[in-house]
């Protein structure tokens, strides 16, 4: 068992530092998600983001952060419950970790991902030849109107992990694309989902999209459109510096050459194609 971290991680293809570390990473991601699932962690909550799509979806892309939220509001929700099952989950395979909690200072509520008041945030890390650390938030006052669904995951044994639904996951991604708040910064791995989405023909659950953005913007849910959303979007577009969004995503993808058509037309082509789950 001590060397199935390593087995895991022989699963990657590893040609320099900036791979092995993303595929560390991922390694970790996995080996807490299971360490959650044996804590009962799911029956309260569900994954969803980057690494979710990443783990589940086979999104091209790594993703260093693990993203939960809540079925439903519970501000007297620990996190912190779950982290002898975690412990337990790295010790059987030989990893010893360190978990702490990180204090919000007032800026991070701008420039996180909606970082609310409500939202802790954790990081669990290890010591390799450096450390290597993975932050895990956790929404404990979550828009709702979302589903959610178990997708199997065979290392480092086989479980089930609650997930958001594909089209869920495509609103909180356009949710964070179009309205999230960096000071001049972007996030180009944002964008790339937002291409994979398309390519792939995802459809987009607007009934959570609204209630997104209705929380983060404190709008009123009925005024929120899908009309005033993709003006939004396209507005978004035009006013983003295409090469910071590639010089961001670089480092998490291997085939780079993919990046060449990006620009602001290719990014207002594929938000017309945009298709919205039919509202019940």
């Amino acid at each position: 068992m001590s060397n199935m971290f390593d087995q895991m991680l022989s699963r990657y293809e590893i040609r320099t530092k900036d791979e092995k570390l993303n595929a560390t990473h991922e390694v970790m991601q996995q080996i807490t998600l299971a360490g959650l699932f044996r804590g009962g962690f799911f029956n309260h909550a569900a994954f969803y983001g980057g690494a979710c799509l990443r783990i589940f979806h086979k999104l091209p892309r790594f993703s260093e952060d693990m993203d939960f939220s809540l079925l439903k509001k519970d501000d007297s929700f620990n996190l912190e419950n779950y982290f002898d099952a975690v412990y337990s989950e790295f010790k059987s395979l030989g990893r010893e970790i360190n978990i702490d909690k990180k204090e919000k200072k007032t800026e991070s509520h701008i420039e996180s991902a909606f970082l609310k008041d409500n939202t802790d945030i954790y990081n669990l890390k290890f010591q390799t030849e450096k450390t290597v650390k993975i932050k895990i938030e956790v929404d404990k006052d979550p828009p709702l109107q979302f589903n959610s669904e178990n997708k199997l995951l065979l290392h480092p044994f086989s479980f089930m992990t609650r997930c958001y639904t594909l089209p869920c996951l495509y609103a909180g991604k356009m949710h964070v694309l179009v309205y999230r708040k960096w000071r001049g910064r972007v996030k180009g791995r944002d964008w790339f989902d937002f291409e994979w989405y398309a390519k792939n023909n995802a459809a987009l659950d607007f009934n959570h999209l609204r209630e997104r953005i209705a929380q983060s913007e404190n709008s009123d849910k009925m005024t929120i459109t899908t009309e005033h959303f993709m003006q939004q979007l396209k507005t978004k577009i035009q006013n983003t510096d295409i090469n910071q969004v590639k010089a961001d995503v670089i480092p998490f993808i291997k085939n780079t050459n993919e990046l060449e058509i990006w620009s602001t037309d290719y990014f207002l082509q594929l938000a017309d194609m945009i298709q919205f789950l039919p509202e019940k």
